[in-house]
C-alpha cells in the first residue's frame, strides 16, 4: 500500500501511496520486520470498521440533512414566501415587545458626543456644559423577550433614501429630532436646509446628500390649533380641537413618515374650544369657563389629528406617536438637586402610575381606535404607537438637570439652580427613542 519514496529511505516513516488504499500494495518499513501481522491487522480493521459505519452514516445524513456552511447558506428573505409564510415571519418579528424590560450597562457607549454632533439644542448638550459623571451614557435598553439592535445609521438612509421623515410636536418631539440627526450624521454630513427665523429653532429640515433623505422639525404642542400665551397677550394657551396646526398640516402631502409626540403643554393654564364654543378650560381662575381638566382634551386632540391625517393621506403615510415621556423633579425645580440620580431604576423600583399611567394610556389607546377606524385602509395610513413611557420612567439619571446651563457650580453652589428635569441629555436616553423607531418602521414598510 505505501512504499518508501526512493530519495528518502534514510528518513523512516516516508511513504506514498501504491494503489488503492485497502491493502493490495505491500508497505516497506523499517519500523516492523517484513512478517510482522501489524500492518495486516491494520488494514482488516478499518475495512471492517468502514463497512460497520457506512449505514449509520447513510441514516444519518439522509433523515437528518446538516445545514449549508454559512457561507453557502440562501437568506430567507430572499426566498420566494406564500402568504401564510410571510405572515408567520412577521407574526415573529411583531412579538417583541419592547416596553417591557431593564436597563443593562453597555461599554459601547452612544454613536456622537457634544462636540461631534452640531445640532444638539445648547440646553442639552450636558457634556459640553460640563456634567461630571458620564456613566449615564453607558446604558442600553434590554427587552424582556427580544434584542434591540444598535442604531444603524447607514440602515436608516437607506430607509429614507429619496424620503421625508417629519416630526411634529413639542420640545420633546424637537429632543428626538435632534438625537436624530445626530445618529445619523456619525456616518453622513447633514446640511440645514431650512430654518424660520431665529424662533428657538422650531421650524427646521436637513438634507443627507448621500441618499436624498430628508428630517424636519414642526413646532406644534398641540397637534391641533392652538394660540400660545404671550407677554402681550392672555396668561393660558387656546386650543381648537376640531383643526390640526397647518403649520405642519399644509406640508403633509410630502412627508412620508410623521412622528407625533405632545403631552407637558397639556398640563398648561388653557381655553378649550370645539367648533367655535368654548368647552371649558383647565386651570383659569379669573375667567367664566368650567374647569374640565385636560385628559379627555388630549384626547380629542390626538383623535382629530390621527384621523385628519388619515382622510388627507389615504395614499399612503406611516404614523407614529411617541408616548408620553415623565419627568423626575424631586422637590422645587429651581433648588441644587431636584434630579439628583445618577443610575437608572432597577426593576420593581419604579412604577408606573398616576397621570404619567394616564397620558400614556390616552395616547395608546387612541393609536389603536384610530387603526381600527381606517379599516381596509391599513396597508398605506400605517398607525403605530411608540411606547417609550415606562424606559423614559427609569431613567431619572437621564436629564440635564442644572447642565441645562454652562459649568452652573463654577462659583460654588447658588441659592437658586435652576433644573430641567423634563428633557434628555444628547447623547443620551432619548437615543433608545430612535432605537426603536427604526425598528418599527422596518416592521411598517414590511407589511
Amino acid at each position: 500500500m505505501l512504499e518508501k519514496h526512493k530519495d528518502d529511505r534514510k528518513s523512516p516513516g516516508a511513504w506514498r501511496a501504491t494503489k488503492d488504499g485497502f491493502g493490495n500494495g505491500t508497505p516497506t518499513s523499517s519500523f516492523f520486520p517484513k512478517d510482522h501481522p501489524f500492518p495486516f491487522l491494520t488494514r482488516k480493521f478499518l475495512q471492517w470498521t468502514f463497512y460497520l459505519l457506512l449505514p449509520f452514516i447513510v441514516f444519518r445524513f439522509y433523515f437528518y440533512p446538516s445545514p449549508p456552511p454559512s457561507h453557502l447558506a440562501i437568506p430567507l428573505s430572499s426566498l420566494p414566501l406564500n402568504s401564510s409564510q410571510e405572515e408567520g415571519i412577521l407574526s415573529k418579528e411583531t412579538a417583541c415587545d419592547y416596553t417591557q424590560g431593564k436597563w443593562v450597562p453597555d461599554k459601547m457607549g452612544p454613536l456622537y458626543n457634544g462636540t461631534t454632533c452640531g445640532t444638539i439644542k445648547d440646553g442639552q448638550n450636558c457634556m459640553s456644559h460640563g456634567r461630571p459623571d458620564l456613566g449615564f451614557l453607558y446604558w442600553r435598553w434590554q427587552p424582556q423577550e427580544c434584542q434591540l439592535p444598535r442604531f444603524d445609521p447607514n440602515e436608516f438612509l437607506q430607509f429614507f433614501a429619496d424620503r421625508h421623515i417629519a416630526f411634529v410636536g413639542d420640545s420633546m418631539a424637537r429632543n428626538q429630532l435632534e438625537s436624530l440627526v445626530c445618529m445619523v450624521s456619525s456616518v453622513s454630513p447633514p446640511n440645514l436646509v431650512y430654518k424660520n427665523g431665529d424662533d428657538d429653532n422650531k421650524f427646521r429640515r436637513w438634507h443627507f446628500a448621500s441618499h436624498n433623505a430628508s428630517v424636519s422639525i414642526y413646532w406644534s404642542p398641540f397637534l391641533v390649533k392652538g394660540v400660545e400665551k404671550s407677554k402681550n397677550g392672555p396668561d393660558h394657551n387656546e386650543l381648537y380641537l376640531d383643526r390640526i396646526d397647518e403649520r405642519w398640516g399644509k406640508d403633509l402631502d410630502g412627508i412620508d413618515t410623521i412622528v407625533l409626540s405632545i403631552g407637558h403643554w397639556f398640563l398648561h393654564p388653557a381655553v378649550y374650544l370645539d367648533d367655535g364654543k368654548v368647552l371649558g378650560c383647565h386651570y383659569c381662575p379669573g375667567l367664566n369657563h368650567t374647569e374640565i381638566g385636560f385628559y379627555d382634551v388630549l384626547r380629542k386632540a390626538v383623535r382629530t389629528t390621527l384621523n385628519t391625517i388619515s382622510d388627507r393621506r389615504g395614499d399612503g403615510i406611516d404614523v407614529i406617536l411617541t408616548t408620553f415621556s415623565p419627568s423626575h423633579f424631586e422637590g422645587d425645580w429651581d433648588k441644587f438637586g431636584a434630579c439628583p440620580k445618577t443610575e437608572p431604576y432597577g426593576e420593581g423600583e419604579k412604577l408606573l402610575e398616576g397621570m404619567d399611567a394616564d397620558m400614556r394610556k390616552i395616547e395608546v389607546e387612541e393609536v389603536e381606535s384610530a387603526r381600527l377606524g381606517i379599516g381596509g385602509n391599513q396597508k398605506k395610513v400605517r398607525l403605530e404607537a411608540l411606547d417609550v413611557t415606562r424606559l423614559s420612567l427609569m431613567r431619572p439619571d437621564g436629564h440635564p438637570g442644572p447642565y441645562m446651563y454652562p459649568f452652573p457650580f463654577a462659583n460654588g453652589v447658588g441659592e437658586r439652580v435652576q433644573n430641567d428635569c423634563v428633557h434628555w441629555c444628547l447623547p443620551g436616553p432619548v437615543d433608545t427613542w430612535n432605537q426603536i423607531l427604526l425598528q418599527v418602521i422596518k416592521r411598517l414598510r414590511r407589511q
